[in-house]
């Protein structure tokens, strides 16, 4: 069997991260990110749930997905993966558009999935150079020229995108739990707050936001952990702050969600092991 091997790089011109997992066939949870996802498959066949639709997403599929866009995968034809994808936050691709529109723009895709896609091969070679550590403004030029294509042909500005809101019982329910991530919290907490039955809480929440109660809270988690790992805080102070009982527990569910170590995801921002930094191979660290 083909060890894994899971490669991340972060880009500081461009400022974005780089994903390369090749020979897994780990199940990812349903969850979302605070950033943007572009991302495809090279090898193998995924089948992957988004935002209450399901695909089987196959090599030369496009992935899109928003900020907040709730996904879930897993292997389906007992193959290994091989998943490639550039992760954008928020206020870096604000700065991007900026500069392709010449306004304020903060784009939402409207297909998630899109089937045999020809700019895979734009992404492909982008994400090649982000590996390499390519310092050539051939780089920055890809990189824009992508952009501005996913915008022209795949996006809406977020502002204009018809979004249903959740109940304000929910609503109450979500910003509870990002104000109170680090606390231990209860079904009995959630209930009493909003008044709503427990089962009936589950079933809404779900129904509306797409994802459990505790799968929320759980993102949650892992999105301000990595802020703090991104600072190179200690994996076990961070787990210390994020609501873990101890790092062992943070250190196997954080990878369930990212696919990294807390210390391989650290050891991309720390400078001084930037240059002997090319993927971990299995294992813990």
């Amino acid at each position: 069997m083909k060890k894994e091997i899971r490669t991340v790089r972060f880009d500081t011109e461009l400022n974005i991260e780089a994903y390369n997992f090749k020979g897994i066939m780990q199940k990812f949870p349903n969850h979302f990110h605070e950033y943007y996802v572009i991302g495809f498959i090279e090898s193998g066949q995924r089948h992957l749930s988004c935002k209450n639709k399901e695909y089987t997403i196959k090599p030369g599929d496009l992935l899109l997905f928003n900020p907040g866009d709730n996904h879930t995968c897993e292997q389906i034809d007992g193959r290994t993966l091989d998943y490639r994808c550039i992760n954008i936050k928020p206020e870096i691709m604000s700065k991007v558009s900026y500069e392709i529109k010449g306004k304020k723009y903060l784009p939402y895709f409207t297909q998630q999935v899109v089937f045999h896609n020809e700019l895979v091969s734009s992404l492909s070679e982008l994400h090649l150079m982000i590996m390499q550590e390519e310092k050539d403004f051939k780089k920055e030029e890809i990189f824009f020229f992508l952009i501005e294509q996913l915008i022209k042909e795949y996006t809406e500005p977020a502002a204009t995108v018809a979004i249903i809101e959740p109940s304000a019982e929910i609503k109450a329910v979500c910003e509870f739990l990002e104000k109170n991530y680090k606390e231990n919290i209860t079904l009995n907490n959630l209930s009493d707050l909003t008044g709503l039955s427990k089962y009936y809480l589950l079933r809404s929440f779900t129904r509306q936001k797409g994802i459990s109660p505790y799968s929320y809270l759980e993102t949650i988690r892992i999105s301000k952990a990595k802020k703090l790992l991104e600072k190179c805080t200690a994996p076990i102070d961070v787990a210390l702050q994020t609501g873990f009982n101890d790092q062992s527990h943070f250190s196997n569910f954080f990878k369930k969600f990212i696919g990294l170590t807390p210390k391989q995801y650290m050891n991309i921002f720390i400078e001084d092991d930037k240059q002997q930094y090319h993927g971990f191979k299995g294992g813990k660290s």
